[in-house]
This record gives C-alpha cells, structure tokens and sequence, in this order.
C-alpha cells in the first residue's frame, strides 16, 4: 500500500501564505530545492486543489537554467497528478486527471492500489486528508519568517499524535521535520 505524505513550506508561525496570498518569502534555495527534489523523487501521483494545481502547473513548461529546478521541472512532468476541483474545466498539463470531488474511499483506493507514494499538495486539500486519516507522513520545512497571519498548512479543530522521524538543518536557516502520524 502506499503512503499519503502531506509536504509543505511554512513560516516559523506556520502559515503556507502570508494574509496577501504571498509565498516568495518560502521560495527554497539551492539546498533546499535539492534535499526536495530528493523526497519527491519517488512520488508516482501527485493530487491537488485547483488553486495549487494552478501553482504548479508552472513546472509543466518550465525552462530554467538552474540544474535543480530543472530536475525538478522533470521529476514533476514525470508524475501523474489528480486535481480536485468543481469550477476547472480543463487540465492544461500531461498526465494529469480532473475530479470533480475529493474523497476518502477515492484516496484510500488509489493508496491501496498504488505501487508508488502520493503526494497531496494545498493546505485546504491536505486538512480534509488528515481529517478523514488518510495522511501517513508530514514533511514540513520551517523558514525563518514570521508572517502574522494567513493560510495556516495545517487544519484547525485537527489532533493528531506524531513521530519524529528525520530532521535537517539548512544553512539559510530552513528546518525539515520529517513526521510519521500515529493512528
């Protein structure tokens, strides 16, 4: 069976978006897009909500002369991603399905039959994972910023117990806490 891992980049304060929908303040450097690369390397299926398949789709085209965000680019393009959404009409990248709902028994059939990890992307989409249990692991990378408010990356009225199972210092800063959740 195959895993649900919830991966975000947040604030010291934990919001994934600052209260202007801003996000370039957790832009990853070099090291850190490379230590990314790294864990989604594996990902066989990415799922998402409209707004953050409309971030991602970036990758679909992308051309950047950095080498790590090009492997990126390919490593992302090699994936299929599900998107959940009830007001997108079309899917503009390859491999890539549109649902119209997001389910558990949907989510927990594609684990069950998957030979490869998930990855769900989106504070919104992930809180609705991790409420109906289906999330195995949280990846959250910690920036040294305080943004006061905004999009929290984890739910709200949500408990969960957590082991930690790996963590990693950067040199900007940046921290990674590799959790388990315990069912």
């Amino acid at each position: 069976m195959a895993k649900l891992i919830y991966s975000a980049i947040t604030s010291l304060d934990g919001y994934v978006a600052d209260a202007e929908g801003g996000f370039e303040w957790a832009a990853p450097d070099a090291e850190v897009h490379a230590f990314v690369n790294e864990l989604e390397r594996p990902i066989g299926t990415y799922l998402y909500g409209r707004r953050m398949y409309d971030t991602m789709v970036y990758w679909e085209t992308a051309v950047d002369h950095s080498p790590v965000s090009q492997e990126y680019a390919n490593i992302w393009q090699a994936a299929d991603k599900i998107v959940y959404s009830r007001t997108l009409q079309a899917v503009t990248s390859a491999r890539t399905r549109l649902e119209p709902e997001f389910t558990a028994e949907s989510v927990q059939r594609l684990k069950d039959s998957s030979n490869t990890n998930l990855s769900i992307g989106g504070a919104e989409l992930a809180g609705q994972a991790l409420h109906a249990g289906l999330v195995d692991e949280l990846h959250l990378f910690l920036t040294p910023v305080i943004v006061g408010g905004g999009k929290p990356a984890l739910p709200n009225n949500f408990r969960a117990h957590l082991t930690l199972t790996d963590e990693h210092h950067f040199t900007s800063g940046v921290v990674h806490l590799h959790y388990q959740v315990v069912n």
